[in-house]
């Protein structure tokens, strides 16, 4: 149920509306089928945002009555969720690495470099940390900068599995997209006995946090802020530390249900799991090979798009 700009989250109408809709149509979601399970988890997917307070339908959807009623329809579609993302873990045998075309083909993915990668990226987010300095000590200030919590602009790369009549799952599952249309999908193979830490869960996210603590705390300041109403010391992984304990990182569809947007504290700190898509892998280390040549593919109008292959001249 979409809510509009005109409509009031405080409205207790729609409330109850809303409250009655979800309970009429718990009993035929547990046999959802795989089309409509992924077009909605899509649309979730692409209307998430670290740098702006929550908007109308976020009010509603945080109303102690609706929260009760989304209950069991998170229970009735943890089944096919399970069934489509099996296994939750990463598919290492299904790696696909996209690459958009939109604007111009470029060189396949660069499979070396993943430490300098690294320390470029480790340079960068501690400059970015010495600069908000001077930013407004108001969380609330119109300011924004760097809300994502992923190695990302680091150049490293990242995977996503392929799933059947579907090359890649990132082609779908994209935060904020801005509506590619075509892309190439590429298949890598992980080394055997490539090192993978799990994000299952939020007590992943925030033990890996812990483990790795990278102190973010004026960077981040007014996009968390605005995002989760928490002003407090912020923390986010040492991706640079990460990598020398594991090869990769892998975000589950389960982990990004439970985890990404949500203030979790860290100690006396938090964190927020921002701008990782599910299902999506971050690799750290050189352990990756080329697989068979890339699939084109492409997608339509519609909202969510449908990818299909690319036909061959």
């Amino acid at each position: 149920m979409a809510v509009s700009s005109a409509m009031d989250p405080w409205d207790q109408r729609l409330n109850d509306e809303l409250v009655d809709a979800l309970g009429s149509q718990v009993a035929e979601l547990e046999f959802i089928g795989t089309g409509a399970l992924m077009a909605g988890l899509a649309a979730a997917v692409d209307s998430a945002r670290y740098w702006q307070e929550p908007d109308e339908t976020d009010e509603l959807l945080l109303r102690p009555s609706v929260r009760a009623a989304l209950g069991p329809v998170a229970n009735a579609l943890a089944r096919p969720l399970a069934e489509l993302w099996s296994p939750d873990s990463a598919a290492l045998d299904r790696q696909r690495f996209v690459q958009w075309t939109d604007e111009r083909r470029t060189q396949p993915p660069s499979l070396t470099g993943a430490a300098q990668k690294l320390a470029q990226w480790k340079a960068s987010a501690l400059a970015d940390e010495r600069q908000a300095a001077d930013r407004p000590k108001d969380p609330a200030a119109h300011w924004s900068g760097r809300w994502w919590s992923t190695p990302a602009l680091s150049d490293l790369v990242s995977t996503s599995r392929s799933l059947p009549g579907l090359g890649a799952a990132k082609l779908m599952l994209v935060e904020d997209s801005i509506g590619w249309k075509s892309a190439l999908v590429w298949p890598l193979a992980p080394a055997a006995g490539s090192r993978i830490y799990e994000i299952s869960d939020s007590t992943a996210w925030t033990d890996l946090v812990a483990r790795y603590p990278l102190d973010v705390s004026l960077s981040k300041r007014h996009d968390w802020w605005r995002t989760t109403g928490f002003d407090v010391p912020w923390l986010m992984p040492d991706w640079s530390a990460v990598a020398t304990a594991y090869d990769g990182v892998h975000l589950t569809v389960r982990g990004y249900l439970t985890t990404a947007g949500r203030y979790l504290a860290v100690g006396r700190s938090g964190t927020v799991l921002a701008g990782w898509n599910p299902d999506e892998t971050y690799w750290l280390n050189d352990v990756l090979r080329p697989g068979a040549a890339p699939s084109e593919w492409q997608s339509d109008h519609s909202q969510p798009p449908q990818w299909v292959t690319a036909t061959k001249p």
